[in-house]
């Protein structure tokens, strides 16, 4: 890529960085109006869990794609590729607003989470492009926010629109905005040389989007309270390995692979990959169960829920940040293995100190942001340059399927353990004793409960310090300070 002045290079990463937030808020802006929703879809309130396919679509489109489109921006340039996602983005929007029934609804979300989730390794790829290593960190760091930031002002964007124009202008608002991200982008990013070398495979792309794909089917349970996986979760994760075993194969004979393993290092590499996944368990599970908590051991609605949870969700934008800067002076190290030391701590003193979660939720969400950039930047400084958009993609979907891995496993083994400590309780009936007795009774019962809740949560939250403190084991294997080889 020709080099650019620095105002010209934090244009063209803002534009950039624009529609990764954009892609962002749309992940979970649906969050606020799935009741408004499927009440319109003429879904029945005791059957949400038909509803689920509109996260689940826009997550299983988020992460299938994301390694082909992160190759195919490597051969065929950043901007070229950020246009189509984003002329992708609008059509899948389209095909939502449009929807009266939930099949063309889960599609056009599908298309939006394909097109909006290849626009954050894209991006990050396009940091590494335009900035020098030493330099690099501090750029992912804000990249890394406006991703986080989605989660934060997604559910507001939502209600706010849904309450003006209802839930679809959610969506129709998306093309007129896409639109100018695409003209931002146009006028920023500059055009790219094409890598006749940086040939794509796409054999290899479509057999892992297959098993990624199938993977998600399988790990994601609408109702983990009856078991970890689904009904169908074991048929479907083993027909995804099936798969991946075939892509392995396939990689090992193919002449173009997806990701050369020719000048990578794969130690910080793979120590970087595990460490997105931690953080990823660890996010999502944070995002489930303090919801949880919030809805049950301290019986809020759900307004007061996503109050709980902002705690939360407002230090990971801000930590994302001084991640980056931290990086950029320390190495990328330091900050990821102190980011998960603390959010250990963190988490241990939200076990130790429910009901009273808030201050905890804060320095958790600001550890982990700490990560973000360090993470997101050592996966690019382990690959040749040519294959960064790769290598970036790689690092969001292990970070993705730690999302899944965790909030599937840590949240139905919570709930299992809950209603084995609450299986001998004898719930307190007002016959055959007097009044007060029955009181007396009841609130003893209910304060078993609340005992037995508080010691799930506190689990949960044990095993999210665990979590952290695997990721920082991983983070030692990252790399140091980078040497200062330029100016840009």
């Amino acid at each position: 890529m020709p080099p650019l002045d620095p105002r010209r290079r934090r244009l063209a990463v803002g534009a950039a960085g624009a529609a990764v937030l954009l892609g962002s808020i749309d992940a979970y802006v649906l969050v606020s109006v799935l009741v408004d929703m499927i009440d319109d879809l003429d879904i029945p309130v005791n059957h949400l869990e038909r509803a689920t396919p509109l996260v689940t679509g826009y997550l299983l489109g988020y992460i299938a794609g994301m390694p082909l489109l992160g190759r195919v921006s490597d051969r065929f340039g950043r901007r070229p590729v950020i246009h189509v996602c984003l002329a992708a983005f609008a059509i899948g929007s389209v095909v939502s607003a449009l929807s009266t029934d939930l099949a063309p609804l889960v599609a056009g979300r599908a298309l939006q989470g394909l097109a909006g989730g290849a626009l954050l390794p894209v991006t990050m790829a396009l940091a590494a492009d335009l900035f020098a290593a030493e330099r690099r960190a501090v750029v992912l760091g804000w990249v890394g926010a406006a991703q986080e930031l989605g989660a934060v002002v997604g559910p507001l964007v939502g209600a706010g629109i849904a309450a003006l124009v209802g839930w679809q202008g959610i969506f129709w608002i998306n093309v007129p905005l896409a639109l100018l991200a695409a003209l931002a982008v146009q006028f920023a990013l500059p055009a790219e040389t094409r890598r006749p070398d940086a040939r794509v495979d796409v054999v290899g792309g479509a057999l892992l989007a297959v098993a990624l794909g199938l993977f998600t089917v399988g790990l994601y349970n609408p109702e983990p309270e009856d078991a970890v996986l689904p009904s169908w979760g074991p048929a479907v994760i083993t027909a995804g390995l099936v798969v991946l075993a075939v892509f392995a194969l396939q990689q090992r004979r193919s002449a173009v692979r997806l990701l050369d393993p020719d000048g990578v290092r794969w130690v910080p590499y793979a120590a970087c990959l595990a460490a997105s996944a931690a953080a990823g368990a660890v996010l999502m599970v944070t995002l489930v169960d303090t919801q949880l908590l919030a809805q049950t051991l301290l019986g809020l609605d759900s307004a007061g829920g996503a109050l709980l949870l902002m705690w939360f969700l407002v230090g990971l934008p801000l930590g994302a940040v001084a991640g980056g800067a931290l990086a950029s002076r320390l190495g990328e190290r330091i900050p990821a293995l102190a980011g998960f030391a603390v959010a250990a701590g963190a988490y241990v003193w939200i076990a130790r100190t429910l009901p009273e979660v808030g201050p905890g939720l804060a320095l958790a969400g600001a550890a982990l942001g700490l990560t973000i950039a360090p993470l997101s930047s050592a996966a690019l400084r382990a690959v040749p340059e040519d294959r960064h958009g790769t290598a970036a993609a790689f690092a969001v979907v292990a970070r993705m399927m730690g999302m899944l891995v965790g909030v599937a496993a840590l949240t139905s083994w919570s709930l299992h353990r809950f209603q084995e400590s609450t299986a001998d309780l004898d719930t307190p009936l007002p016959f055959g004793v007097s009044e007060s007795e029955f009181l007396e009774r009841q609130a003893v019962y209910l304060d078993a409960l609340d005992q037995a809740l508080a010691a799930q949560y506190a689990d949960v939250f044990t095993a999210a310090a665990a979590i952290c403190l695997a990721g920082a084991a991983a983070s030692i294997l990252l790399p140091g300070r980078v040497r200062v080889t330029s100016a840009v």
